[in-house]
């Protein structure tokens, strides 16, 4: 089940902070994971004494990071992003970028698919060739002896 961020009565966490314990397990991903996007200065969390903290806008980011890294982005890519979000509050520019990367990205898969499924026919035809070859060894063997 997801963290919604809130600590026990007392604490100094609302349900707007994470720990990056609290956030890493929100996202599935480890505290190492977050501290490594917070090196790359991808997400810059505030202090609360010596702790980190994490607001929902440094949450959001991940998401964003997270699925700009399954999708096969680099994280320049994912930054230079991020940076136009922060900068562009109409967001158009962000998002002609989004679709200039996402359109560049798509042409590459479909390229790697085209080649991935000549890569599969040629197998399963050495594969083929392969079966018959063992096959007539088999029965040639069977044959003599």
């Amino acid at each position: 089940m997801a963290s919604t961020g809130k600590r026990g009565a007392g604490s100094a966490l609302t349900d707007t902070f994470f720990t990056a314990t609290e956030l890493a397990r929100d996202l599935s991903v480890t505290p190492r994971t977050i501290r490594f996007y917070e090196d790359k200065a991808l997400i810059t969390p505030r202090r609360a004494g010596t702790m980190r903290v994490y607001t929902k806008r440094d949450r959001a980011r991940m998401v964003l990071i997270l699925r700009g890294k399954r999708l096969g982005f680099s994280l320049r890519e994912i930054k230079e992003y991020l940076d136009l979000y922060d900068m562009d509050p109409t967001q158009a520019e962000q998002m002609r970028l989004l679709l200039k990367k996402v359109q560049t990205r798509l042409e590459m898969l479909e390229d790697q698919r085209l080649a991935l499924e000549e890569s599969i026919v040629e197998l399963k035809e050495i594969e083929e060739q392969t079966l018959s070859a063992l096959e007539q060894e088999a029965a040639q063997k069977k044959a003599a002896g």
